[in-house]
């Protein structure tokens, strides 16, 4: 059981390290692992479950991760891959946080912080003009009027969270517009 989770860590570690460009860029190196390396399954099957795991929402290697984890060890195994999956990520991005915030004061640090700023709000502002007309067109008018401005009288004036005005909008899509 020890060598099991072991192999399942550096199956999902390694790839977790050297493939660059996230999830989709390191299913080739995790299907080598799991496949040819390891032989936890077919490339029939570890295509099943790309397929599936596609099918569901969120990051595609965690899902993946926590398959092959829970099919070759159960639990321990689902925690040993997904450790191995994000961890690496985690690592790095601990580090660039203490350089960052122990940088946080120098000149060159705040000037490149102003300098994202625009282009954040542009893309953040292109995506909410997206969102808005893609519900003015699936859900009509009226509804996009009242979720909209709900929202930001919550928002706004009554100062609610914002996770519960998130979760208050899904819950009213899921009641009154499904």
């Amino acid at each position: 059981m020890l060598t099991d989770l072991w192999n399942l860590f550096l199956a999902f570690f390694i790839p977790g390290i050297v493939g660059y460009g996230g999830g989709p860029a390191s299913i080739p190196l995790i299907e080598h692992e799991v496949v040819h390396r390891y032989g936890w399954m077919s490339t029939q099957e570890f295509g099943e479950v790309l397929a599936l795991g596609n099918a569901i929402p969120g990051p595609i290697a965690t899902k993946m991760a926590a398959f092959v984890g829970w099919e070759v060890a159960g639990i321990p195994g689902v925690l040993v891959t997904l450790l191995a999956t994000v961890g690496p990520s985690l690592a790095l991005m601990m580090l660039l946080m203490s350089i960052l915030l122990k940088f946080k004061d120098h000149p060159r640090v705040k000037n490149m912080t102003n300098y994202i700023r625009a282009p954040i709000a542009v893309l953040l502002g292109v995506l909410t003009y997206q969102f808005f007309f893609m519900s003015w067109e699936g859900n009509g008018m009226w509804q996009t009027v009242l979720l909209v401005g709900t929202a930001l009288l919550l928002l706004e004036k009554f100062k609610v969270h914002p996770a519960i005005v998130i979760v208050s909008s899904l819950l009213y899509g899921a009641i009154f517009l499904s």
